[in-house]
């Protein structure tokens, strides 16, 4: 690859001080998905299974299910909590140092899970782990999108199956060591946080606007007095003026009252709510915490071999992420991209939905034949298609809106109420829907994923009416968007200054070495 293509692909405006923010608080997001991927193959090492009797014969098949529900959802049952303490952190001491706090929380938690002796002990770790991992639900996207310029805010955002083929089932190392990944991961993070700067927009509402303006500079690589710089302060103190902020340490209370009282963070409310119920219950991320039983669905044999296509399938996911947030959503804009996301997800959907109804009906010769066979591995590649498009669509975009919609004043209690419908909808489906739902006395494993291919028909519907389009607007513009104002009305407020911010942007690139 040339220079000049690489430098095409990375915004000019990109700095180290931004690649630490992206590194640190980037890849906080992936906490959850870090999580999903691992426990979706832990709960299936034949080591783990034993050790905490999650097969026992004595078990019914609904006993069996709850148990393994209640060791899958318990991050999420904890990250309920974690949310509502992001929220108050956040306000006390700022982000950077909840981001620190956080990953001390999530590093003792990993450690309590590894050391487990007993199935309350993991609870317990688990539990410990969803307090961290649900603040970084709160504060990731919510100081990415602050310190990010608007033209590159879309942007900021195999170890299981190796231990185990080399790890004897009868070792509890199997699935020790894959876990560690997470201990590791938050001490990553944490050593990155140091390298950060606290979010300009908290150090306005803390009466700091000169330490506001020496971070956007250092943020942004342009001098504190330069046009870009000095539009994002002044649309700052023009909301936080309206807003009447009288202080920063607000209560969860006096937040809460706020939101639920204006009309128009109701709306913005009403429209978190709809995409995490249609985004969470289209499936995907039921399909990632139990993907090795799935592939068993479609024909994938052995404890090994379901690892391996779950490993594959999380890679996928990766790398599909990666290429949406460098490629497509501040290019695309995040109606379309969300667009392609869901239309993938969906046609896929429908691929595993008819697999599933037709074979579930075929006469044991009838499934071992020719065609049933490269049926079924057209069946695994779908598998991989529902995680690319999800990646794409909802599981970008989620994100976004949460810390594009809520202005300002309440901007963190409405992202901790963000994250906490989020991870209601969570357990919801991975505690207690999907478990039961794919038992063959219930919605069957045919009728679970046609439920899943209706949600994601209604969420597409849903994306194509409501979703606004806030690809280049300024952080402070794009929740008007979400406050119901036409688009006349968006237009005339915001157009001429975010017309501005981009070309500033695009003009002022010299390196400040006092501000670096």
């Amino acid at each position: 690859m040339s220079k000049s293509m690489i430098q095409n692909l990375i915004p000019k405006e990109f700095t180290w001080k931004l690649l630490f923010a992206a590194l640190c608080f980037g890849l906080s997001g992936a906490a959850r998905g870090l999580d999903e991927g691992l426990i979706a193959s832990t709960v299936a090492e034949g080591s783990f299974i034993q050790q905490f009797k999650l097969q026992e014969d004595d078990l019914s098949a609904t006993e069996k299910a709850n148990r393994l529900s209640n060791v899958t959802s318990m991050v999420h049952i904890g990250s309920l909590p974690g949310a509502v303490a992001g929220f108050v952190l956040c306000e006390w001491v700022g982000i950077l140092w909840t981001m620190r706090e956080l990953c001390f929380t999530w590093i003792i938690g990993s450690i309590i899970f590894m050391t487990s002796h007993n199935i309350g002990q993991v609870y317990a770790g688990r539990f410990v782990m969803g307090l961290g991992i649900g603040q970084a639900g709160v504060i990731a996207p919510v100081y990415l999108a602050e310190v990010a310029p608007p033209t590159m805010r879309g942007m900021m955002y195999f170890a299981i199956w190796g231990a185990s083929i080399h790890i004897s089932n009868s070792n509890a190392a199997q699935w020790i060591v894959p876990q560690s990944v997470q201990a590791m991961w938050a001490t990553l993070l944490l050593t990155a946080s140091f390298f950060c700067e606290e979010s300009p927009r908290y150090l306005c509402k803390s009466y700091m606007p000169e330490r506001a303006c020496e971070a956007f500079a250092t943020l942004w690589n342009l001098h504190p007095m330069d046009a870009a710089i000095q539009i994002e302060m002044r649309n700052i103190r023009k909301q936080l003026e309206e807003e009447q902020t009288e202080s920063h340490n607000r209560s969860l209370i006096s937040s809460l009252k706020e939101l639920l009282t204006a009309r128009d963070n109701l709306r913005r409310i009403m429209f978190i709510v709809s995409l995490q119920i249609l985004s969470q219950w289209s499936g995907p991320n039921s399909v990632t915490t139990y993907a090795p039983e799935l592939f068993g669905l479609f024909g994938v044999a052995g404890n090994n071999e379901k690892l391996f296509v779950t490993a594959i399938f999380g890679l996928i996911k990766l790398v599909a992420a990666f290429g949406c947030a460098v490629f497509l959503i501040d290019r695309l804009g995040r109606k379309r991209t969300l667009y392609i996301g869901i239309t993938v997800q969906l046609i896929a959907l429908i691929y595993d939905s008819i697999f599933l109804t037709v074979y579930s009906n075929l006469s044991n010769s009838a499934k071992n034949s020719t065609s049933s066979l490269q049926a079924a591995v057209g069946s695994i590649v779908f598998m991989y298609f529902i995680g690319i498009g999800w990646a794409i669509g909802w599981n970008s975009i989620q994100y976004l809106v949460t810390a594009e919609t809520f202005p300002l004043r309440v901007r963190l209690c409405g992202a901790s109420l963000a994250t906490c419908i989020h991870f209601g909808n969570r357990i919801g489906t991975s505690k207690v829907a999907t478990p039961s739902m794919l038992l063959e006395s219930a919605l069957t494993p045919a009728g679970t994923f046609w439920f899943f291919s209706g949600i994601s028909f209604i969420g597409l519907a849903f994306a194509v009416v409501w979703l606004p389009e806030t690809s280049g607007k300024g952080l402070e513009e794009t929740n008007q968007l979400y406050a119901g104002l036409s688009a006349s009305q968006s237009s005339a407020n915001t157009t001429a200054t975010s017309t501005t911010v981009v070309a500033s942007l695009n003009s002022s690139h010299t390196a400040v070495p006092e501000h670096q």
